[in-house]
């Protein structure tokens, strides 16, 4: 299996399996886990915030090789 699909089918797992089950598999993984990085509540505000501006076809966005045009025309003006 892609570890994509085995990201995805993890994500849904979590979403629907029981608060005990969850424990159990953060207990497992709490080691691996980075402490040291956290985000603020204003942070998560704005991420959340985005995602609703893309979900709803409001942002702006760009393909990758939209981007890799971009930045090769201005490497030619510098």
């Amino acid at each position: 299996m892609i570890n994509v699909a085995i990201r995805q089918q993890l994500h849904q797992y979590i979403d629907v399996t029981d608060d005990k089950k969850i424990e159990a598999l953060y207990t497992l993984l709490q080691n691996d886990i980075d402490p040291s990085y956290s985000i603020s509540a204003d942070e998560m505000d704005m991420l959340h915030k985005r995602a609703e501006k893309y979900l709803k076809g409001d942002a702006l966005t760009y393909t990758v090789e939209e981007v890799h045009n971009r930045i090769r025309q201005q490497k030619k003006r510098a």
